[in-house]
């Protein structure tokens, strides 16, 4: 494909057709943005049920890696299709599972043996991550974030802070977590400025906290997102997770990293982590592993996964095709796709910059590789967020055959497939300069 191709009015009228079924048969909680019916797709592409093409920018929230039905992913499954479709790994042994915790072991940072575990999901690694960081230090608080997003799980629902919505109507959740502010140095929840305030939001965890209400040697784990997803793609400065790490390590509290959304090549390192020189004791992975197909697994250092038989489970989790995939989504991030991310990611930057030359309410532009935030404000000397223009730039863009979404309260998310070339990024500028000009005319 070469550009996007709208045919129909949208939704077409065979994607109408099917949203009015879903309408009476699927769940009303699932937050649909517009009326993007896939019917297949291929690369960066999705085609709908009336012929429509659009440039997808979204690919499935970070999941599809390498793009849509990559063929080598498709023949990696297929093979696997016509040998073992499932036998649970929480009884038996197979082959594409021990292969794989192998192989991410083996690529996790920091020196020294680590063991997988396999769920379905981001939340699944992340309720594992919990689960796991109370059973080894019998601890019973923890730290997260504001603006965090862990999942919806019960246990990830706790730890997440992003919208109230996801927790509406759902207390009590478990106990013993307290959120803090992250270094969101665009919006310092502490008004200072970063370098020099010092990392004020890591020394007052310690300074203030530890000595106040939190107990740290009660504390199990600290769970942060490398750069937060949910809450507004923030790419926090690298000394805010070393001092982080360096004040858990003095307490003996367990560094938990969400890499569901920010790891598997999509910042343009295995793991986003990697660009802050910290190991983390465990990492939790999802969305990227397995492009497409579901799967999560938690990382952690051998010594600290030492829970006993019976502790932990999942009947489907590390199924023979997902982890097939997972294997065949490494080899090609292996083979150069992270090396071309960091060079799309720099082309989708430097593109976006130029735009916020020209118009005002682009606050910032933001990211690592592949994962770009572009934060739409109302002033840019007061920062009011402009929600409703970054919605209907989500709104117009689709129109126009791009597939964008968005995150926290006034961003706009770019997270193409790893695949991307240089003239899709090239067209996805274009795209949304016209969407620009259009609305602010």
């Amino acid at each position: 494909m070469k550009a996007p191709q709208i045919k129909t009015f949208l939704p077409g009228p065979k994607a109408a057709e099917l949203i009015a079924v879903d309408r009476e048969f699927v769940s009303p909680s699932y937050t649909r943005i517009y009326p993007l019916v896939a019917e297949s797709g291929e690369g960066v592409w999705i085609r709908d049920p009336d012929g429509n093409v659009f440039l997808d920018f979204t690919a499935g929230i970070a999941v599809c890696a390498t793009g849509h039905c990559h063929p080598r992913v498709v023949e990696a499954i297929r093979e696997q299709a016509g040998k073992l479709l499932h036998m649970s790994g929480t009884d038996f042994y197979y082959t594409p599972q021990i292969h794989l915790a192998r192989k991410l072991a083996s690529l996790a940072p920091g020196a020294g043996p680590r063991k997988a575990y396999f769920g379905n999901s981001g939340a699944e690694a992340v309720e594992a991550a919990f689960k796991l960081s109370r059973w080894h230090t019998r601890r019973e608080l923890n730290l997260a974030f504001f603006g965090a997003f862990h999942g919806r799980t019960m246990g990830a629902l706790s730890l997440t802070a992003s919208r109230t919505i996801q927790k509406k109507h759902y207390n009590p959740l478990v106990p013993g977590i307290t959120h803090v502010p992250y270094a969101y140095c665009y919006r310092c929840p502490y008004h200072l400025c970063y370098p020099s305030c010092g990392t004020a939001c890591v020394t007052w965890i310690e300074d203030t906290l530890f000595r106040t209400t939190v107990p740290p040697e009660e504390v199990a784990a600290v769970f942060v997102e490398p750069v937060q997803g949910e809450g507004g793609y923030i790419v926090p400065p690298a000394e805010f997770h070393r001092e982080l790490h360096r004040i858990a390590r003095k307490y003996g509290i367990l560094y938990v990293a969400d890499e569901v959304q920010s790891g598997m090549g999509r910042t343009g390192r295995m793991f986003a982590m990697e660009h802050f020189s910290v190991d983390p004791d465990i990492i939790a992975l999802a969305k990227g592993i397995a492009s497409g197909l579901p799967l999560g697994a938690t990382l952690a250092w051998s010594h600290i996964m030492n829970w006993e038989a019976g502790s932990h489970a999942s009947t489907f989790g590390g199924n023979p095709l997902s982890c097939q995939a997972a294997l065949a989504t490494i080899e090609l991030l292996q083979e150069g796709l992270m090396d071309e991310v960091a060079l799309r990611g720099a082309e989708l930057m430097t593109g976006l910059r130029e735009l916020q030359q020209t118009f005002e309410p682009i606050g910032d532009v933001r990211g690592l590789g592949l994962m770009v935030g572009v934060e739409l404000v109302k002033d840019r000397e007061t920062k009011e967020r402009a929600g409703a223009l970054r919605d209907a730039v989500i709104q117009r863009a689709f129109q126009k055959g791009l597939l964008i979404l968005g995150c926290g309260e006034n961003v706009l998310r770019l997270c193409p497939a790893l695949t991307i070339k240089r003239e899709e990024v090239t067209l996805c500028l274009e795209i949304l300069e016209a969407v620009f000009r259009e609305l602010l005319q």
